[in-house]
C-alpha cells in the first residue's frame, strides 16, 4: 500500500515487465487446470484441505487474470497511474477473499 500511494503520490509508474507478464499468462490456464483436478479429488477423498488449496489456486488465476489485464492496459495506454490502481484492484480482491475466508464462506463453482 505504501508503494502505491508513493506511486500515486509522485506520479511515476513502473515499467512494463515483459517476464511478468508471460508469468501472469501462462498462469491462468495452469490455475484453472491444477484447481479443476483439485476440486475432482477433493470431492473424492472428501477433503476440505485440499478443497480450500483448490480455492487458492483459482485465486492464483484470477490475480494473475488482474495482472495481465494491468500490464496489458499500461503498455497500450502508456498511463502512469495504472500501476498503482491494478495494484489497488489486487489488495481489494485480497481483502474480499480473505474475509470471505475468514467468515466461512465458500465458492461453488
Amino acid at each position: 500500500m505504501v508503494a502505491v500511494g508513493w506511486g500515486l503520490w509522485t506520479g511515476e509508474g513502473q515499467a512494463v515487465s515483459w517476464p511478468g507478464l508471460l508469468v501472469a499468462l501462462a498462469a491462468i490456464p495452469v490455475m484453472w487446470v491444477l484447481s479443476r483436478r483439485k476440486l475432482r479429488l477433493a470431492a473424492a477423498l472428501g477433503s476440505r484441505a485440499l478443497r480450500a488449496d483448490a480455492m487458492e489456486s483459482i485465486t492464483c488465476g484470477w490475480l494473475s487474470f488482474a495482472v495481465v489485464i494491468g500490464l496489458t492496459a499500461q503498455f497500450v495506454v502508456g498511463s502512469w497511474w495504472i500501476d498503482s490502481v491494478n495494484s489497488l484492484v489486487i489488495v481489494w480482491f485480497l481483502v474480499r477473499e480473505g474475509r470471505d475466508a475468514w467468515n466461512g464462506e465458500e465458492d461453488e463453482d
